[in-house]
């Protein structure tokens, strides 16, 4: 119950500072390769982790390669935060859902969207696509489910 109103409180608080047509989260979105410094990309990773915990939202990775891409979306599991439920879809293997602590979420944004986007295709031996790895929170009623 205080975990609820807290949550109502902090909304409040967000209603306040932000406009009416516009959810406090809805800036969360980045493309990769980025040119942000990593002090940034930690600081846009801590905001988009308070969001998944007070809001119906989800973070979205999605990474593309030559004829393959993948999906990672992260969704909190409990009211304060520290569990979340990781959902990955990769085209070729389909779907897998698993549950992991903040500190993975966390180490695993900050890891991909710091990364270069052709690394696992210059792996694979093929050159990078046209279309930019992406990061994204949403409405978890905008997600793609199994």
């Amino acid at each position: 119950m205080a975990s609820e109103q807290r949550r109502k409180t902090r909304a409040a608080d967000h209603a306040g500072t932000t406009p009416d047509d516009e959810a406090p989260w809805a800036d969360l979105e980045m493309a990769v390769p980025t040119e942000r410094d990593h002090a940034s990309v930690v600081a846009l990773v801590e905001c988009a982790l308070v969001e998944l915990t007070h809001e119906a939202v989800g973070a979205v990775f999605i990474s593309r390669q030559v004829g393959r891409s993948t999906r990672t979306q992260y969704v909190a599991a409990d009211d304060v935060g520290e569990q979340f439920q990781k959902r990955h879809f990769d085209d070729r293997l389909g779907w897998h859902e698993t549950t992991v602590p903040r500190r993975t979420v966390r180490d695993e944004l900050i890891t991909q969207l710091t990364q270069l986007p052709s690394t696992s295709a210059e792996r694979l031996g093929e050159g990078a696509t046209s279309e930019p790895d992406t990061f994204v929170v949403k409405p978890v009623r905008e997600l793609r489910t199994p």
